[in-house]
This record gives C-alpha cells, structure tokens and sequence, in this order.
C-alpha cells in the first residue's frame, strides 16, 4: 500500500520541518508549502490525501486557500491557528475545514487528528466500492451510501465528507440523542482529541443546507444540554 500524501502549508519552516520529520516517522509521504499560492497549488494539482494548513500566510491566507481547495475537493484540512479567538475557528470550519487545532500543539494529538481523518477518507472509499443497496429515504431527503450523496426533493446537496458522515450516522440512530463529545468519538474518531465546537458548527452548516428554515430545523434536532439526534418528519 502507497503511503499517505500529506500535504503542510506552513510558512515557518521550523514547525513545517518537525512536523515534516514525525509523520515521515510514521510513514507518511510528506510535501510542504511555505506560502499560500504554492500551497493551493499544490492542493489542487498533486492530489494529497490531508492538507494541514496554517490561518496566518504569506500571498494569501489559509482561509482563502480553504475556501478555494474547497470548491474542487473534498480532501480533509486541518487548520493550524495561533489565535484563540473563537471566530478565527469558526470561520475555518464554516469555509469546509474538518478540524482545527491551535498552536502551540502536542504531536502526538496532532497525529492522532492526522491518522483519524485519513483513516474515516479511506473507509469511505472502500464502502463506496462496494456494491450494496444502502439508500433510505427520510421524508422528502434521501440518504444514498454507496453514492455518499444526500438528495432534497430529488436534487443533490453539496455536503464535504465530514457533514456526510455526520448526516448519515444521526439518521442511522434516528431518535437517539448523542452527546458532543460522543459524535467526535463515533464520526471524526478523534476519542478524547478534539474540540465539541467542531460539532456544533457541522451541525450549523447542515442544517443550512438541509432545512427549509435553518433556524426551525425538522431533521437535526438538538436536546438542550445534552446533544443531537435526528427525526424523521
């Protein structure tokens, strides 16, 4: 099996090189970028299986790269930030990004995050090849799993991977109510990594997508103080 392509766009090189170094370690196949123009065309033209990539870059920022990545690809990005300001997060994850993490971080929980998001890409892949008759209608939405499509009145949504995932994983427990931090286990596979905001705005950007009236939602439902679950309408 080929290694893993990730892909680091970080304009200090010191972070980019250790960061570099540990995945090289653990068998990752490893490019780097040190501006956000190289970095989107790298993104775009070598086909990485993660981008790792930094808020604050030189040419353009990690936001715009995002938002641009986004519009042709669904590879999973992780935003690498120095702010703590909620808003620089959320705007990361509102522009299609999996995940975030704020620096300084540890490694270990960076790999972890690494490995998690790479390894719900590939067991994508495979359940798309493999042939099955997997699609459930719920009220006028229907959830196609062999296509990884979702459908509204017969007209596909653009959903990234994550917010399939999370979609298809809600309606397959319909009624049960799941905590936050019980999603991150179960969807992103992130255990005790990871932070519940990261929940909340996938579930807003679904819901966005999903609802008629976001602000009234009939699918994703939430149990104050508790989590999410999904209804049937």
């Amino acid at each position: 099996m080929e290694p893993k392509k990730v892909l680091i766009i970080e304009d200090e090189k010191n972070i980019s090189d250790i960061v570099k170094l540990n995945l090289t370690k653990e068998g990752f196949n490893v490019d780097t970028a040190f501006d956000g123009q190289e970095g989107l065309d790298k993104a775009l033209g070598t086909d990485p299986d993660l981008v790792l990539l930094d808020v604050m870059l030189p040419s353009i920022d990690g936001f715009e790269v995002c938002r641009k990545v986004r519009e042709k690809s669904n590879v999973p990005i992780i935003m690498l930030t120095a702010k703590e300001e909620e808003v620089d997060k959320v705007l990361g994850l509102e522009l299609g990004a999996d995940d975030y993490i704020t620096k300084p971080f540890g490694l270990r929980e960076l790999i972890a995050r690494i490995k998690a998001n790479i390894r719900r890409t590939v067991m994508a892949g495979d359940i798309g090849q493999t042939p099955s008759s997997n699609t459930t209608d719920y009220g006028n939405l229907t959830i196609d799993g062999d296509r990884y499509e979702v459908r509204k009145n017969g007209k596909p949504l653009e959903l990234t991977l994550r917010e399939f995932e999370l979609l298809r994983y809600l309606a397959e427990h319909e009624d049960k109510v799941f905590s936050r931090e019980q999603l991150l286990e179960d969807v992103w596979g992130y255990e005790y990594y990871g932070d519940i905001r990261t929940v909340d705005v996938t579930v807003r950007r679904l819901r966005e997508k999903l609802e008629d009236d976001s602000s009234d939602p009939k699918y994703i439902l939430t149990k104050r103080g508790i989590g999410y679950y999904f209804k049937r309408p």
